[in-house]
């Protein structure tokens, strides 16, 4: 992903997560209280929107994943951690953790981007 798609998503950012009361969670059948709509276009509007909250926040929690594991396999930190120990951590294979730190090394070195003043 570009900088440029990068700064598109997040000028796109879909409808906030709410966090549901406890009692309703304890509901295994409720779901932001999906169930509960019997209007179908409202349904679809509301389901489109959470599923589009989760994969902004699936694709932002990544790079934070990413970022940390470039950070924690810094070789100037003197607790560096090896793409095995970060695997373990984040329960991911060895393979996955380098291409991880690889992504996060990416993120750590682009160019931040370009923001108004007063922004």
């Amino acid at each position: 992903m570009t900088q440029s798609e990068r700064n598109e998503r997040q000028r796109l950012r879909p409808a906030p997560l709410l966090f549901e009361p406890s009692q309703a969670t304890a509901d295994p059948e409720h779901f932001f209280d999906l169930e509960s709509m019997e209007d179908p276009r409202e349904l679809l509007a509301r389901a489109t929107e959470l599923t589009q909250a989760f994969r902004a926040a699936t694709d932002r929690s990544v790079e934070f994943q990413a970022l940390a594991a470039a950070q924690l396999a810094d070789p100037r930190r003197f607790d560096r951690l090896t793409p095995a120990d970060i695997a373990e951590r984040a329960e991911w294979t060895e393979d996955y953790a380098k291409k991880m730190i690889e992504f996060g090394r990416s993120l750590l070195d682009a160019p931040e981007p370009d923001v108004a003043p007063g922004v």
